[in-house]
């Protein structure tokens, strides 16, 4: 007996959700905080990150004294200036920490170079640490030399301080200038685009590192001493001349850098364990491969991780709802969806 065509059909249609919905419930589940490879750079390591007036991500190598830009939808690259001064090779830090722009010009912030190893590591040459202007591809002018400034206005006595220039990390506009953080002085630096220089606030032994700022507010993320341990990983905020620090979140390793996202949303970035236990001869030296994370601060005081299994992190960026990671090993790496329903 043939089947009625209004049955036929409501079978047909019937048989196709249901292979639809079993072809949808077989997918695999893809998370989309997973991080996703977007660009590896062509050199040996990366340090610090900025966000260009293009939409660009801009990334220095301090082991080759570049700066290289990366498209961050298609994670295309090329060189965008070179001829900086390079790091010394046999150390973990130094050279072409960071990038930041000031309308349309970009300025690098160079620390611990010079031309002879060790001999330079503790002499002041002027002119070598401190914040250069990119005039051209391979064009430079120091607009402030903080190598001499950290020279001639030491940090306090009780500090053992062994590089006398400072060990600079991270640059940010600020209020027509930019504030540089040092983690080997303890303090964060404020220089103006005509070379002025002063002591924005000095820290004790807290080790300074990623800033990000809001307003007047400045957000911090700290390191803490030698052996970073988790509960002296700290985000905090402070405004510059005015005001002790407020500890906005801590209990993460190892702090590098921090981040506002959408909202009122803070995210920071450790780097992970350190390797040398309390050992003061391992300062400056990254964390161990693989114990990196993403972690957002949380109403407790805390953070909530977003990812783990970084390898050596070092410079937090984000774009709309998603985090751009640079590690020491050239690595750009994308996060999306990194912030809850409410704020994406």
């Amino acid at each position: 007996m043939p089947i009625p065509r209004i049955v036929a059909a409501a079978a047909v249609a019937f048989l196709a959700m249901t292979t639809l919905v079993a072809t949808s419930a077989a997918k695999p589940h893809v998370d989309a905080r997973a991080p996703k490879l977007l660009a590896t750079l062509s050199g040996e390591a990366a340090s610090g990150s900025a966000i260009g007036p293009d939409g660009a991500l801009y990334v220095p190598q301090p082991a080759t004294g570049e700066i290289w830009r990366i498209d961050p939808r298609t994670g295309s690259q090329s060189v965008y200036a070179s001829g900086l001064p390079r790091r010394f090779a046999p150390l973990p830090f130094g050279g072409v920490m960071d990038v930041a722009f000031f309308g349309s010009k970009a300025y690098a912030l160079v620390s611990v170079v010079g031309t002879i190893f060790p001999d330079d590591l503790f002499a002041c040459h002027p002119g070598t640490v401190g914040i250069y202007r990119l005039d051209g591809p391979t064009k430079f002018t120091v607009v402030a030399d903080i190598g001499s400034f950290a020279c001639a206005n030491p940090p306090p006595p009780n500090f053992a301080i062994v590089v006398p220039t400072g060990v600079q990390y991270a640059l940010e506009p600020y209020r027509g200038g930019f504030l540089v953080t040092d983690g080997h002085h303890n303090r964060v630096l404020y220089a103006t685009l005509r070379g002025q220089i002063s002591v924005a606030s000095q820290f004790g032994d807290i080790v300074p590192t990623g800033l990000a700022v809001q307003g007047s507010t400045v957000y911090m993320a700290e390191a803490g001493p030698v052996p970073h341990l988790p509960q002296n990983g700290k985000v905090v905020s402070f405004r510059p001349w005015a005001s002790p620090t407020v500890v906005i979140a801590a209990g993460a390793p190892l702090l590098v850098d921090v981040e506002r996202g959408r909202g009122e949303t803070l995210f920071a970035l450790s780097q992970g364990t350190f390797p040398c236990g309390a050992d003061p001869s391992c300062a400056g030296s990254p964390a161990s491969h693989d114990t990196g994370s993403l972690v957002r601060v949380n109403a407790s005081g805390g953070f909530t991780t977003i990812a783990t299994k970084l390898d050596q992190p070092s410079s937090l960026e984000i774009i709309g709802n998603a985090a751009y990671i640079v590690t020491l090993g050239g690595e750009i790496w994308k996060i999306s969806e990194i912030a809850d329903p409410s704020f994406g």
